[in-house]
């Protein structure tokens, strides 16, 4: 289930980095500036103080045990997507010896990985102007696996396995087709989706 993330307030917030800086001056307000800048996210309070609403939903948790000299050691591994459902979506990895950190790393992770995805209404069968689906055909690969997303018509929902709808929810995409192909790994079928969805910004707009 869905959870808002807990932000850092943008007042006590002191960046070190120059994105950072221009943030907190108000001299950079959105997101799609920073990627246009081309410099990575160092910071997640810079995420924090572009996106209020964040919401976060925890895919994966594992635990591994360690045997040492004072005895079994257990650690978590939490695999998070995060997103504005507005077309901006993360995915971050968090391990630590309790849950709770753990949670809180991947969260941060996540904030630094964000990307912005572009919607519309590719579906042959719609044809619509509401961005409720994706423009066109996209594929995406982490590891061994490969997702496939193609545009779909209004009210159809999303068609696809519980981890990539997770993580279109949190993208803002309303009704897509997906198929999933290779791996089943968790974090690569959420990567895999996001690459998909990434690619589509590198793709050159049809002329009219």
């Amino acid at each position: 289930m869905a959870e808002k993330v807990r932000t850092v307030d943008k007042e006590s917030w002191e960046p070190k980095s120059r994105i950072g800086k221009k943030v907190k001056a108000g001299e950079i307000t959105t997101f799609e500036e920073i990627v246009n800048i081309g410099k990575p996210i160092l910071e997640p309070e810079i995420i924090d103080a572009l996106f209020p609403d964040l919401e976060s939903e925890t895919l994966k948790i594992n635990t591994t045990q360690r045997v040492t000299d004072s005895g079994k050691r257990v650690k978590f591994r939490v695999v998070t997507v995060i997103g504005d459902r507005k077309g901006h979506v993360g995915l971050g990895v968090g391990k630590s010896e309790e849950l709770k950190p753990a949670l809180d790393y991947a969260i941060k992770d996540a904030k630094k990985n964000m990307v912005s995805i572009k919607t519309g209404c590719g579906s042959w069968e719609c044809k619509c102007s509401v961005g409720h689906s994706l423009p066109s055909k996209t594929e995406g690969k982490e590891g061994s696996t490969t997702v496939t997303l193609q545009p779909a018509p209004r009210g159809l929902g999303l068609a696809g396995n519980d981890v990539v709808k997770k993580v279109l929810t949190m993208a803002g995409v309303k009704d897509v087709w997906s198929s999933c192909h290779g791996g089943k790994n968790v974090y690569n079928m959420a990567a895999a989706t996001i690459n998909a969805l990434d690619n589509i910004n590198l793709l050159k707009p049809r002329a009219e």
